[in-house]
């Protein structure tokens, strides 16, 4: 490994077998350059072209500042990145030590971050709720690797050509399975100072849903073209979003639905416990907003009066909020669960199979989320059948049936919902959902016997060879 003085890197250097192009960006902390791979040892990547993928170095600014949280930070990154994997984030490549050339070669995510729609805002809302699905998908998949991020702002935010979120800088990170080093190390609150959550300001970084807390910030600005926090600078500042609520994001843009503003300030409730328990179930709920529970912070138009902020500022003063082993231990403790039903005439006995096994798995998991589904068979080619003869539309009538079938299990309204899906093949509706709402765990009947048992078979059998999540498949013998 060659030595190079960390403060003299210039386009053209070589060393590692790497060759130094273009300095693309110069942070607080590191600069970022595009770089060749002259052994050619790098065969797979977002931006593929005839001598391999495109790839940038990371590179730590050891020499512009006095500030030791960089040197900490980077290694921090050094040691999460090659744990991650997927398309929620840059694909590693490698790393140099810091007795030589400390860097990070990563994938080079072509185009602009967040942060350039920032410009715009605030944005139509049907753009503001895509991006927010976007990114809560991404962070659902960043947590189940055990990492939350802590540093969720809009420069940290990338987009592949797909429309794919991409999370970057992993120097605040915590992974459950690492050693903390910036929590045995430093005691000032980590983050930025529009974004940190209140528990971060107070020390603590093993909580997931501080980066809900983040995404709803984002949330907000995008949503209205303001901040809800300002940009406070010192720590009395950050300490005001303890006890200080923010204004309703529709006082600022009337237009904003009052499902929208729940979302935002649920996201930005003090209390992560208060929060959404997962960035799956945020995401649900931005694509369903139906589906949500409204409750008084949707039609809220003033900030908290004094008494409030004063009786809250007393309650979370010092304290600090109840901590988790882990942000597995979150997910663990809050999965959304699917109970797949065949609701047509003669399956009473299969549903209430599954009605059982749907109420043995929510004991066992008290913090889950129920979205009760049944699949309407529609013809391939569209055809108005939506009525049957006397006048009932069947869409309504099924999603009532839903309701009547989950009516026993008593399930807080704020943990259930309901939907019809029609489609010409159920086994693919049922999959495509479980995917697109990062669904943990689905029931689905499948009768023992009668004429429909080839079919209904099928269909079991189709999600449990293809859904990327646990499937119980239940089965009812039935007369014939």
């Amino acid at each position: 490994m060659s030595v190079v003085r960390h403060h003299s890197l210039q386009s053209g250097m070589e060393f590692d077998g790497y060759r130094l192009e273009e300095k693309l960006h110069t942070g607080g902390m590191a600069a970022l350059w595009r770089i060749t791979d002259l052994q050619q040892r790098h065969d797979s990547g977002e931006q593929a072209g005839q001598d391999g993928p495109a790839l940038i170095m990371k590179v730590p600014l050891l020499y512009s500042s006095e500030d030791p949280t960089a040197i900490v930070a980077f290694e921090v990154e050094q040691m999460i990145m090659p744990k991650l994997r997927g398309r929620h984030v840059p694909h590693y490549f490698g790393a140099g030590d810091f007795d030589a050339q400390p860097y990070i070669v990563m994938e080079h995510i072509a185009g602009d971050s967040l942060r350039s729609r920032f410009e715009k805002a605030p944005l139509p809302i049907d753009e503001v709720v895509d991006i927010g699905t976007r990114i809560a998908h991404a962070l659902q998949d960043l947590h189940r690797q055990h990492v939350i991020h802590l540093d969720i702002k809009p420069s940290n935010i990338m987009f592949r050509s797909d429309g794919t979120a991409v999370l970057i800088d992993f120097g605040l990170s915590r992974h459950d399975r690492l050693p903390d080093l910036l929590d045995e190390e430093f005691r000032l609150p980590m983050g930025t100072g529009p974004y940190i959550s209140p528990e971060q300001v107070l020390g603590v970084r093993n909580e997931p849903r501080s980066d809900l807390f983040s995404l709803g910030v984002l949330l907000y600005h995008l949503a209205t073209g303001e901040r809800p926090f300002g940009h406070p600078t010192t720590i009395s500042g950050l300490k005001k979003r303890l006890y200080r609520d923010p204004i309703p994001p529709r006082n600022h843009r009337a237009v904003l639905p009052a499902w929208l503003q729940e979302i935002i300030l649920r996201c930005l409730e003090v209390m992560p416990q208060a929060r959404f328990d997962t960035a799956a179930q945020l995401a649900f709920l931005l694509q369903n907003p139906e589906q949500l529970q409204l409750t008084a912070r949707a039609d809220k138009h003033t900030q908290d009066g004094f008494l409030s902020v004063v009786k809250r500022r007393f309650q979370v003063g010092g304290a600090e909020p109840a901590l988790l082993h882990s942000v597995s231990e979150q997910l663990a403790k809050a999965p959304i669960i699917v109970a797949a039903l065949d609701l047509a005439s003669g399956s009473e006995a299969l549903a209430e199979s599954l009605r059982h096994i749907t109420r043995r798995m929510l004991q066992t998991e008290p913090g889950a989320r129920l979205a009760c589904l049944t699949i309407r068979k529609v013809s391939r080619i569209g055809m108005d059948d939506s009525l049957i003869q006397q006048g009932e539309n069947i869409h309504v009538k099924q999603l009532v049936d839903l309701k009547h079938w989950a009516r026993p299990l008593d399930v807080d309204p704020d943990k259930i919902t309901f939907h019809v899906l029609e489609a010409p093949d159920p086994a693919a509706a049922i999959i495509d959902y479980a995917h697109n709402n990062r669904v943990d765990h689905i029931i689905i009947g499948s009768r023992g016997s009668s004429a429909l048992r080839r079919y209904l078979g099928s269909v079991s059998a189709q999600v449990v060879a293809e859904a990327a999540c646990t499937v119980t498949v239940v089965k009812a013998q039935e007369k014939e």
